[in-house]
């Protein structure tokens, strides 16, 4: 099938210009440079195959991986498919949609933000403008905050999105301090300071005027998040990443230090580029360093070459590891298994996240799902600001087991 029966070539220009303004308001950032860039390399690659357009327009206006699935949508909605301004406004008026049948898909990832977008463009050309308005704000008769931060991250169009990474900034998560054996002087001690008590001694010729008492010194324990970027986990990890980075900036958040890694196909430490102050660069760092970002997935792998080289670093006195993931594992299993229990026994605490929670009929049915749990102290969702806040009250209570029980896998 050509793309030449949906814009004419005479237009092909406008139409190009047109795609990249939407692509734009989407959130993928596209200069005035690209699109003319885009429009000679449609030139000379030519304006017949739907595939070769798409590659084309792809490799020149794209490029950092997880904006993929959102160029896809756009592409799908603004070539091919005409009646995406009325698919546009049942995605985005989710209390009608739910009165007019139950039985509709939900949008595809990325597909509101697509559709949120292009829907900007096309009200200039609707002869009925005031209609699309009043539509498209009956979203919000509802109460808007308690529907977005139940909303799964996956679903959420392009202002919903940015409302819920700045709900995700504000999160903090309280944790208990650490009992260390080094003392510190204290009046309400229950043990007596035998170096103070002889020091002030010695200042008084001998005489002891009075018991100096120590205590026990406590200390944050650290933070080590290890962050799942396949193809399945792009839109997760992207939150993840503005909570990870909330923590770090937090003032008297409770926690030591905050490490980070990424894993897809390989691990990448981005301790670092958390570490930037500003959170656009912090993120745009994260997306350089890590170039699996939205491929595969080998965890068994990732894990054990963290075992390997960055666990003696980061988990000593005390760390509490994040694992977020869904636990869909192509490799060996036995081995995911045995790199699992590893690292539950070199930290304190092992959570993971998993976003497939957010399906009330989950059961750990996947192999790579019962690998990990018998190993874990937690398991929870990472689907939505709400799952996210629960986090709070589970580092602040003590160590929880597993909603579900499964026996290790046999090695």
């Amino acid at each position: 099938m050509t793309v030449a029966s949906e814009a004419t070539p005479g237009r092909l220009v406008d139409n190009i210009v047109h795609f990249a303004h939407a692509l734009r308001r989407a959130g993928i950032p596209v200069g005035s440079a690209q699109v003319g860039t885009a429009i000679e390399a449609v030139q000379h690659a030519g304006f017949t195959q739907k595939q070769d357009f798409y590659a084309t327009l792809r490799a020149v206006l794209i490029s950092r991986p997880e904006h993929l699935d959102l160029y896809h949508q756009a592409f799908h909605f603004f070539w091919r498919d005409p009646e995406y301004l009325e698919r546009m406004m049942r995605m985005m008026l989710p209390l009608v949609q739910q009165l007019e049948t139950e039985d509709r898909q939900k949008p595809k990832p990325a597909e509101r933000r697509a559709a949120e977008a292009l829907g900007d463009g096309s009200e200039r050309a609707a002869p009925r403008r005031e209609k699309n308005e009043v539509e498209i704000n009956a979203q919000f008769t509802a109460s808007q905050d308690e529907v977005l931060r139940n909303m799964d991250f996956e679903q959420m169009s392009l202002s919903e999105s940015e409302m819920a990474k700045r709900a995700i900034q504000r999160l903090r998560l309280p944790v208990d301090t650490l009992i260390t054996r080094r003392f510190v002087g204290a009046t309400s001690g229950r043990k007596p300071d035998a170096r103070a008590v002889l020091r002030r001694a010695v200042k008084k010729a001998g005489e002891v005027d009075r018991l100096a008492m120590k205590m026990p010194r406590r200390r944050p324990p650290n933070l080590v998040a290890l962050c799942d970027i396949s193809g399945s986990m792009s839109s997760y990890a992207r939150m993840m990443m503005h909570f990870l980075h909330g923590l770090v900036w937090a003032q008297n958040s409770g926690w030591g230090r905050v490490h980070g890694f990424t894993f897809g196909t390989q691990l990448t430490n981005i301790s670092r580029a958390l570490h930037l102050k500003d959170v656009d660069h912090a993120l745009q760092a994260v997306g350089r360093e890590a170039p699996d970002w939205q491929g595969g997935t080998q965890i068994s792998a990732s894990l054990h070459r963290f075992n390997c080289d960055w666990s003696r670093r980061v988990l000593g006195q005390g760390a509490v590891v994040l694992l977020i993931t869904d636990g869909l594992e192509r490799g060996d299993t036995a081995l995911l298994s045995a790199e699992v229990e590893r690292l539950s026994l070199r930290c304190r605490k092992l959570i993971w996240l998993n976003p497939l929670l957010r399906w009330d009929g989950f059961a750990p049915k996947a192999a790579g799902v019962r690998a990990i749990l018998p190993f874990v102290d937690s398991f929870h969702a990472c689907h939505s600001v709400n799952s996210l806040a629960d986090l709070s009250a589970v580092l602040s209570a003590g160590t929880q087991t597993p909603r579900f029980q499964v026996q290790p896998v046999a090695r």
